[in-house]
């Protein structure tokens, strides 16, 4: 990794450079001063994901929707997930009912759907809800 990063700020969508080493700490947004690297999942919606897909730190996706059960019952390992990762991959949530076109473009197929991004493109994808162990294993696997 370089000395700093480039990060979409999950408020503004605006790209802040952060020093690597900053990244544990809590990066405020040049712009808005709003955290840049939340140790929580962010929401990602149609307007917003083409901007958070930007910047040098992974961006694993949940897309989920609120009527399935298995996307509920992976909530809290996702948040856990979220917590572990934090200042190494960011984590974002996607509704697939708020985005259907979104979802569409995305190609899922079935929910939950992670997908994995770096530097813009998508590098991996896994259906279905996975345990936390298992999950994070799955990441290593990425280099993540």
């Amino acid at each position: 990794m370089s000395d700093s990063l480039l990060i979409p700020c999950p408020s503004c969508n605006g790209l802040n450079r952060i020093p690597a080493g900053r990244l544990g700490e809590t990066p405020r947004c040049g712009r808005c001063k709003h955290e840049v690297v939340p140790s929580t999942p962010i929401e990602l919606t149609q307007a917003n994901f083409t901007s958070q897909l930007k910047g040098d730190l992974p961006l694993l996706v949940d897309v989920w929707a609120d009527w399935c059960g298995p996307c509920k019952a992976f909530a809290p390992t996702f948040n856990q997930a979220a917590e572990q990762l934090h200042g190494r991959c960011r984590l974002g949530k996607l509704d697939s009912e708020a985005s259907p076109q979104l979802s569409a473009q995305l190609g899922i197929r079935s929910i939950p759907s992670l997908l994995l991004f770096k530097g813009g493109r998508e590098v991996a994808r896994q259906s279905g809800a996975l345990p936390l162990a298992q999950l994070l294993g799955w990441l290593r696997q990425h280099g993540i």
